[in-house]
This record gives structure tokens, C-alpha cells and sequence, in this order.
């Protein structure tokens, strides 16, 4: 009997490998991997379509219109948003599928979808999270500074998401994700149709 897939909602300060995770989730265990749509810049070696849909805000604003979106927010100066007909074609052929969004994201997710699993990923330590922004290379000091004040209101939050997974070993960190994703697929709620065919079958024999 063919389950439906999980939603997972990957979310977590900038820099502590939120990105690096759902991949490995996507190569080790078969997930399926939401690319999400934005309006900032390309970074080098990001191609669209892959790394994200790369629109413009006239065009990111369109399709806000047409509802194409689970979700969407302004993140750093730039729109974040999910695509919502890949999502729901992925959940209902049984695939497992990742969103790797922002915390106010995240929450509205969890409105449309209330069994969606809600994950923040973190590093061991505040000072972790601020050595791993400075050690990409890829922003200037005033985007880091943005992007740890983001981290502060961020942390807020924290308590309100179902796990907190700290990455401080990526292999650790992803096997721990399925392990939660097992334990939901094993819920007695989510086993009702399996349970009746069970005890019909047993009738029948």
C-alpha cells in the first residue's frame, strides 16, 4: 500500500549548512528536494533552475498573484518563495520531499500542512554560526552583520519548531533527520489504512 510522502522543513541560521544537509538527504536516501524561487542575485556557479528559479520581482510578484506559491517571504533585502505544484505532486507519488526555508515560511507551511515536519538545523554555538558566515568567502562584512541580526531575531523562534538538529557532523546530522522521518512514517495515525486492510485480509482468511 502506497503512503504518501513526508513534507520536511528544513530551517536554521544562515551559514550552519542547511543547503549541504537536504543534499545529502536528496543522495543518501532518495528524497526529493524543493527548489525554491528568489529574486537575489546568482552566486558563482549557481545555475538557475538548480540551485533556485531566479526571477525578477516583477515576475516574482506575478506569480504570488496566481497563487503559485506554498509559501513566500522577504528575506535580506530579497523574495524567498516554494513552488506548490511540484510539492504536491511529490508528497502524493510517496517521495519524501525537503523545503529548506526561513522560519516565518516555515510556520505558515505548517498552516497548510499540519502533519509537515518542522526541523531547525543549527551549529554547536552562537560563535560556531558566526565562524562558519566569515569562513564562506562569499559575502561582505555588512551582509554577515545582516545576517547574524536575522540570526538573533531567528533564535526567537527556535522553540516553536518540533526538532532541533545541530550539524556539527554532517553524516550524524542526516541520519538523525531520517530517523525522524522513520519514527513519523511508524505513527499509528498514519498507519489507519494499512491497519484496515490488515484486519480485513485477516477476515477473509
Amino acid at each position: 500500500m502506497k503512503k504518501k510522502g513526508s513534507l520536511l522543513v528544513l530551517s536554521g541560521f544562515s551559514g550552519v549548512g542547511k543547503g549541504t544537509v537536504a543534499k545529502r538527504l536528496v543522495e543518501k536516501y532518495g528524497y526529493s528536494l524543493s527548489v525554491s524561487a528568489t529574486t537575489r542575485k546568482p552566486r558563482e556557479g549557481e545555475e538557475n533552475g538548480r540551485e533556485y528559479f531566479f526571477k525578477t520581482e516583477a515576475e516574482f510578484k506575478n506569480l504570488i498573484d496566481y497563487n503559485g506559491f506554498i509559501e513566500y517571504a522577504r528575506y535580506v533585502d530579497n523574495y524567498y518563495g516554494t513552488p506548490r505544484k511540484f510539492v504536491e505532486d511529490e508528497l502524493q507519488a510517496g517521495h519524501h520531499v525537503i523545503l529548506e526555508i526561513e522560519v516565518q515560511g516555515a510556520f505558515h507551511i505548517k498552516k497548510q500542512y499540519e502533519d509537515a515536519l518542522l526541523i531547525f538545523i543549527t551549529a554547536p554555538s552562537a560563535m560556531a554560526i558566526k565562524q562558519r558566515l566569515i569562513g564562506r568567502g562569499t559575502e561582505s562584512e555588512d551582509v554577515i552583520k545582516k545576517r547574524l541580526d536575522r540570526a538573533k531575531e531567528e533564535s526567537r523562534d527556535m522553540d516553536k519548531y518540533d526538532y532541533i538538529v545541530v550539524n556539527d557532523d554532517l553524516e550524524e546530522c542526516v541520519d538523525q533527520i531520517h530517523s525522524i522521518v522513520r519514527a513519523k512514517e511508524s505513527l499509528l495515525k498514519n498507519n489507519l489504512d494499512f491497519i484496515e486492510a490488515t484486519r480485513k485480509g485477516l477476515k477473509e482468511l
